[in-house]
């Protein structure tokens, strides 16, 4: 009779664990926002903090090729965003690089 318990208390909790298993959402269900920036998309709500994996080189480089000059002052803060000094059309900005690659003039 106890083996009967055991056996039918084994089923009863399998089958419960299988009906409390959800399916995991998508990362991003519109799927209008790309992984990584580029010159023609930007991600609207930018710039976006996290961890940025770019190197002090890469940023420099990202920020000159969307147009910048003379960047200077180029710093990673403490939400993931590199800020710095730079020009754009003769006037000076602050602009930002998110971890998207994603830049923000200010």
């Amino acid at each position: 009779m106890k083996k009967i318990l055991i056996a039918t208390a084994i089923i009863a909790l399998s089958t419960a664990s299988a009906f409390a298993q959800t399916a995991t959402p998508t990362a991003n269900p519109e799927g209008d926002t790309p992984a990584v920036a580029t010159p023609s998309e930007q991600n609207a709500t930018a710039p976006v903090e996290g961890a940025n994996s770019f190197t002090e080189a890469q940023a420099t480089d990202r920020i000159t090729e969307a147009g910048y000059t003379d960047v200077m002052e180029l710093k990673l803060d403490d939400q993931g965003l590199w800020q710095a000094k730079a020009n754009k059309d003769g006037k000076p900005v602050l602009v930002s690089l998110d971890y998207q690659g994603n830049i923000v003039a200010k």
